[in-house]
C-alpha cells in the first residue's frame, strides 16, 4: 500500500461501511492493514550501542527491564537489586505517601532511583531507570499544576493546535518533577457512553482521532526527526489502550469488543496512526477484549499487526496487572503475554515474584531468548532515543526543580483557553446568553464552587474523590470566574450551593453534574440524570420567575431533559479543570457590553433523546437530541421547544436492581465510618480508619472493586453506605433483598450488627453473627437480609438514609464488595 494513503484510507472506510456494529466475521489478516515503517529518520542509530550492552546483560537484569512496580510498592535498593528498568506512581500514590509533596519531594525521589538504577557496585550494568505517571489532563497526581479539560471537552474544541500546546504544557510540568513518562493520550472511541472511561475519549467518531493522536504526542515528545524530539522539557508519550477499549459491548470497561477486524481497524486505529506517524515510542496495551481473547496475551494484534505491519519499533507496556486476565496467568506469572509481544509488565505489587518466575520461564524455555531479547531491545532503544543515557540526575534536566513552572501563568491561559472553546450551548431561549456582567447574579448548584467536582476523575486521586477547594492552589472555580468578572463590572453575585438567595436575582447561573469517578468505577447501567435536587433548584428558579442558565459538569452525554426545560440557557462545560473561570469569559459580556468570547464548541458526542438510547453514535440511523456537531453561537435564533420528559426506562428494569456498591459506593451514597464518640468519617481514597474500625481498597476481580474492613475491638464502631438525603426505598418493601456479597477474613468477636436506618429512632438491625461464623471459611459468600425484615422493625422505606450498616464493639475482619436491592432473588433472605 502507498504509504500516502494511510493517513486516509480509515477515514474513507468509515464513510462507505458506516458504524454497524456488525459481527466479527473477518478473516484476521496482518494485510487489512496499512504498511508503516517507524517514521524516525535513523530508526537504528543506536544499534551498536544497544547490542554491546545487552552483551553484558544476564538474564536478570533484563528481566529487571521488563518489571514495572507501582511507587508504594518499591524502594531504590529495590532497583538497585532487580535492575528494574521503570517505576510508575499510580492515581493517588505520592512521595511518602503525602499529598501535599512539593515538586521538590518527587524530584528528590527520582534522583534516588535515577542513582540506584546508575550504581554499578555489584559489577552489572547502569541503565537509568524511568518514572511514569498517568498525567492525562495535565501534571494531575501533583499539588498545584495546570489541569486542563478531559479529553472529552476538549474533542468538542475541534482544534489541534490547541490539543498539541496542552501536550508541551503537561510535558513541561511533568519535567519539573523529574519523571521521564507519560501514560497519555488516551485514544479511545467511546461508542457507548454507559462506559466510566467516556470523558478520556475524544469523541465518538474517529474523524478528529488521527490528528488529535498525533497533535498530543508531537507535544508530548516533541517534533520527530527535529532537535526538539525529547528535547528540554519533552518526556516520553503513550498511545493507550491498543485498542478498541471504548468498543465493549455495552460499555463495560475491560470488557469485549466483539466487533469486525474492519471495524477494529476502521473505528478505533485513526489515533493509533496519528501517534505512530508523529512518533510515539510506547503503546499500552487494553485491558479489554477483542472477540474474546484479551489484548495483553493477544500475539496477533500485538505483534503481526501493530509491531510488524504497522512498523512500531518502540515499547509495548500492560496496564495496571492487566497481564493476569489473560487466559492461564496470575499476577506473578504470565509468559503468555511475553510471548504475545507485551515488552513490559505494570505490575504494581507481586513484581519479585513475577520477576523470579519470568526468570526461570526464560531459562525453562517457556520464553525464548529472542523473545526476551527483544522485548529489552525496544526499552533500551526508547531509553537511547530520549536521551535518557546522556541526561544525568533528574535534579539536573531542563526545567527539574522549578516550582514556579507548575501552574504558571502562561500554562493557565492554555487551560483557559481551553476551557472556553471547549464549551458546547445547547439552548439559548430569547437570547439569554451573554449575560450582562452588571446585573445581581446568583450562582447554585453543588458545581458552583467545587474545584474538584469540575476537575472529574485523575485528579490528585485516582478517582478524583477526596479533594477540597484548598488542594488546588492558584485555581478557579466556576464561581470565582463569575464573581471575578460580575464585580469588576459593577454587578452584584451571591453563592447559595442550594439555590437559597438573599435578594432576588437578575439571573441564576446553576452549576451541577455528575460527582468524579474514574474506570470501571465509572460504569452506568443508563444514562438517566438522576439527582433530584438539581432539578428542584432549576424549576423552584423557574417558578419564581427568575431566567435560568445552566452549566452541566458531566463526563458523557446524558439524558437531562427535564433539566433543559428547566433552563433558558443550557450549557455543557464537560470536566473543565482547574480555570473554572474560562466559563465566565463567554457566558458574561464585556463591561462595555461587547462579546469578548463566542461560543465555539461542538458535541464530538451524540446526545441522547431517552435514558435508554445508547449505543448512540453517528451514522447509526438513530435520532439524537442534538447530534454530533451540535453546538449553537451567539449568532443563533434557534428556539428549543419544550422536550418530552419520558426517559424511555421501564419501571420494572429499574426496580428489578438497585446497585447500592459496585465497585464504589453508587450515587447518592457514601462510603462512611463511625466510631464509639460518633465521629464520622466518608472514605474518599483507597484507605481511612477511625479508632475502632479501619478500611482498605482491594482487588477482587478488578482493581480496588472492594473494601476491607477491619474492627479492632476498641469500642462500637460501624461502616455504613449513607446519603446526605433522603432515598425512597418502598419499591423493595414487599419482595425486595438485601444482597451483600461477603467474604469473612476473621471471625466476629462479638455481637454484630447489620442494619437499615432512616434517623436516630428510625433504625432496623438483624444479628449476623451466626451467619457470619458459619461462613468463616475465607471464600466469598452472598449474604441476603429480607427488606422487609429491616424496614418492619422502624424503618420507614421512603425516608432511607442509610440503606446498609454494620457494626460491632468485638474483632472482626471481612471484605465486602457488590452490595445491591434486589427484587428478583431465587433463594430465601435470612429474617431472625
Amino acid at each position: 500500500m502507498n504509504k500516502s494513503m494511510t493517513r486516509w484510507l480509515p477515514l474513507t472506510v468509515v464513510l462507505l461501511v458506516g458504524c454497524s456494529g456488525s459481527p466479527a466475521t473477518d478473516t484476521q489478516s496482518a494485510s487489512l492493514w496499512p504498511e508503516k515503517e517507524p517514521p524516525l529518520s535513523e530508526p537504528d542509530a543506536y544499534a551498536e550501542e544497544i547490542e554491546a550492552l545487552m552483551a553484558q546483560m544476564s538474564v536478570e537484569e533484563k528481566v529487571g527491564q521488563l518489571i514495572q512496580p507501582e511507587l508504594r510498592n518499591v524502594t531504590p535498593d529495590d532497583v538497585k537489586r532487580y535492575h528494574l528498568g521503570s517505576i510508575l506512581n499510580g492515581g493517588g500514590s505520592f512521595p511518602g505517601g503525602d499529598k501535599n509533596a512539593p515538586a521538590d519531594a518527587w524530584l528528590a525521589l527520582a534522583d534516588d532511583f535515577y542513582r540506584a538504577s546508575m550504581d554499578t557496585s555489584d559489577g552489572r550494568v547502569a541503565i537509568p531507570i524511568v518514572w511514569a505517571t498517568d498525567a492525562v489532563h495535565g501534571h494531575n497526581n501533583v499539588k498545584g499544576a495546570t489541569l486542563f479539560p478531559h479529553n472529552i471537552g476538549l474533542g468538542a474544541t475541534r482544534n489541534p493546535k490547541l490539543i498539541r500546546r496542552i501536550g508541551e504544557v503537561t510535558a513541561k510540568e511533568v519535567s519539573v518533577t523529574g519523571l521521564d513518562w507519560n501514560f497519555s493520550p488516551t485514544l479511545a472511541v467511546a461508542r457507548d457512553d454507559r462506559w466510566g472511561r467516556t470523558y478520556e475519549a475524544y469523541a465518538e467518531d474517529p474523524d478528529t482521532l488521527y490528528d488529535y493522536g498525533k497533535a498530543m504526542v508531537a507535544g508530548l515528545q516533541g517534533e520527530v526527526n527535529t532537535g526538539e524530539f525529547f528535547g528540554r522539557g519533552h518526556v516520553w508519550a503513550t498511545a493507550k489502550h491498543f485498542i478498541a477499549d471504548g468498543g465493549t459491548e455495552g460499555g463495560i470497561d475491560r470488557g469485549d469488543a466483539n466487533i469486525s477486524e474492519s471495524e477494529l481497524r476502521d473505528l478505533h486505529a485513526a489515533g493509533y496512526f496519528g501517534a505512530l506517524d508523529a512518533g510515539v515510542q510506547t503503546v499500552m496495551a487494553s485491558f479489554s477484549s477483542w472477540q474474546g481473547d484479551k489484548l495483553h496475551g493477544h500475539r496477533y494484534l500485538l505483534t503481526d499487526v501493530l509491531k510488524e505491519q504497522l512498523g512500531f519499533d518502540g515499547i509495548v507496556v500492560g496496564d495496571w496487572n492487566g497481564h493476569e486476565f489473560v487466559d492461564g496467568c496470575r499476577q506473578d506469572s504470565c509468559p503468555q503475554a511475553i510471548n504475545a509481544g507485551l515488552d513490559i509488565f505494570m505490575v504494581p505489587d507481586q513484581w519479585r515474584a513475577l520477576h523470579a518466575n519470568t526468570v526461570a520461564q526464560v531459562k525453562s524455555g517457556d520464553i525464548s531468548e529472542a523473545r526476551l531479547d527483544d522485548a529489552v531491545r525496544r526499552v533500551l532503544r526508547v531509553k537511547f532515543r530520549s536521551g535518557m543515557f546522556d541526561k544525568g540526575l533528574p535534579s539536573e534536566r531542563y526545567y527539574a526543580g522549578q516550582s514556579e513552572l507548575l501552574g504558571a501563568p502562561e500554562h493557565r491561559a492554555v487551560a483557559r483557553q481551553a476551557v472556553r472553546e471547549s464549551l458546547v450551548l445547547l439552548k439559548n431561549n430569547d437570547q439569554l446568553l451573554p449575560l450582562s456582567p452588571g446585573a445581581h447574579v446568583l450562582v447554585a448548584g453543588d458545581g458552583a464552587n467545587n474545584i474538584g467536582k469540575q476537575a472529574g476523575g485523575w485528579t490528585l486521586t485516582w478517582q478524583g474523590t477526596g479533594n477540597s477547594n484548598d488542594d488546588f492552589p492558584g485555581a478557579t472555580s466556576i464561581y470565582d470566574g463569575i464573581a471575578e468578572t460580575v464585580q469588576a463590572s459593577g454587578g452584584t453575585v451571591e453563592l447559595s450551593a442550594d439555590g437559597a438567595y438573599s435578594t432576588k436575582p437578575d439571573v441564576a447561573v446553576v452549576v451541577f453534574g455528575e460527582d468524579p469517578y474514574a474506570e470501571m468505577q465509572g460504569d452506568r447501567a443508563h444514562l438517566d440524570y438522576e439527582p433530584e435536587a438539581d432539578l428542584a433548584i432549576l424549576e423552584r428558579m423557574q417558578a419564581e420567575g427568575i431566567p435560568v442558565v445552566s452549566v452541566f459538569l458531566t463526563g458523557r452525554p446524558l439524558w437531562v431533559s427535564p433539566e433543559i426545560n428547566a433552563s433558558d440557557a443550557f450549557v455543557v462545560a464537560w470536566l473543565p479543570g482547574s480555570e473554572g473561570a474560562g466559563v465566565a469569559d463567554v457566558l458574561f459580556r464585556e463591561k462595555d457590553g461587547e462579546i469578548a468570547y463566542d461560543f465555539s464548541g461542538k458535541l464530538s458526542f451524540s446526545w441522547p433523546s431517552s435514558a435508554d438510547q445508547t449505543p448512540l453514535n453517528r451514522s447509526d440511523n438513530r435520532d439524537p437530541l442534538f447530534a454530533y456537531g451540535y453546538g449553537l453561537t451567539y449568532a443563533d435564533q434557534a428556539h428549543l421547544d419544550s422536550l418530552p420528559e419520558d426517559s424511555g426506562l421501564k419501571q420494572a428494569q429499574a426496580k428489578s436492581r438497585l446497585p447500592l456498591f459496585d465497585n464504589r459506593p453508587m450515587e447518592p451514597w457514601h462510603l462512611v465510618l463511625s466510631d464509639l464518640s460518633e465521629r464520622a468519617r466518608v472514605v474518599t481514597g483507597s484507605e481511612a480508619a477511625l479508632p475502632g474500625i479501619e478500611v482498605t481498597s482491594v482487588d477482587r476481580e478488578f482493581q480496588e472493586d472492594s473494601r476491607q474492613l477491619r474492627w479492632t475491638g476498641a469500642g462500637r464502631a460501624e461502616v455504613a453506605l449513607r446519603s446526605e438525603g433522603r432515598v425512597d426505598l418502598s419499591a423493595y418493601r414487599e419482595a425486595g433483598v438485601l444482597l451483600i456479597d461477603l467474604k469473612v477474613d476473621a471471625s466476629p468477636a462479638g455481637l454484630v450488627s447489620l442494619g437499615m436506618r432512616c434517623g436516630q429512632d428510625c433504625v432496623g438491625t438483624v444479628d449476623i453473627t451466626r451467619w457470619l461464623e458459619s461462613h468463616s471459611d475465607g471464600n466469598w459468600h452472598t449474604l441476603a437480609v429480607e427488606a422487609d425484615c429491616l424496614m418492619a422493625r422502624g424503618v420507614n422505606p421512603t425516608m432511607v438514609l442509610s440503606p446498609l450498616f454494620i457494626a460491632t464493639e468485638g474483632e472482626l475482619e471481612l471484605t465486602l464488595s457488590d452490595v445491591r436491592l434486589a427484587n428478583e432473588y431465587e433463594g430465601e433472605g435470612i429474617c431472625p
